[in-house]
């Protein structure tokens, strides 16, 4: 299992080709408004694109738009709410998931200006996560943490790497680039450079 793109293009950026197989990582850096977080829309078809992205053997076009990002997950750098609870928001409350992330559990009942942007960028990624996506579009999980929250996002980032989920992630921490990614891309004026 992969997940593929060929041609993956819009007026502000691309083409774009890439791979990135079952447990592996693709780490992008580069300038902000270089881009980045574009492609992550394209690949999740939030945006208007041409080209073509696969998982596995199934193409994006063979199915809805729904239908694919049930399987292939953008996690925003800034997530949106729209419900009054946060716990709303989920089917199911990860309560595991949101205690290794230093989450309590009161952070489902309150609304989300009740919380701050780090418990916000935190459930934004449970909320990426739910449903056990084969794929993870993350557009700056850490950015918005302190050291020890960032720590334990990373740490529920490699338990489901090492259980075979697809990860692109976006970030602006070389050193986190590193520490994640299997293969690494810098992106400069809407391509890889």
């Amino acid at each position: 299992m992969s997940l593929r793109a060929e041609g993956l293009r819009s007026p502000q950026a691309g083409p774009f080709s890439l791979e990135v197989p079952s447990g592996g990582c693709l780490a992008i850096t580069g300038p902000s408004g270089s881009g980045k977080s574009l492609l992550l829309r394209m690949l999740a078809d939030l945006d208007p694109h041409e080209g073509e992205a696969w998982l596995g053997t199934d193409a994006r076009s063979g199915m809805t738009g729904a239908a694919w990002r049930g399987r292939v997950r953008y996690a925003a750098a800034e997530p949106g709410w729209w419900l009054p609870e946060m716990g709303a928001h989920f089917s199911v409350l990860p309560l595991e998931d949101a205690a290794a992330l230093g989450l309590p559990k009161s952070v489902f009942t309150r609304a989300p200006a009740q919380c701050s942007t780090g418990e916000r960028a935190r459930l934004g990624l449970l909320r990426a996560l739910a449903g056990r996506p084969l794929a993870l579009l993350a557009d700056e999980p850490t950015g918005a943490l302190d050291t020890a929250a960032a720590q334990a996002v990373e740490a529920l980032l490699w338990a489901r790497l090492e259980a075979g989920l697809i990860v692109v992630l976006v970030t602006h921490d070389p050193k986190q680039a590193e520490r994640f990614g299997t293969a690494h891309r810098t992106m400069a004026h809407g391509q890889f450079a």
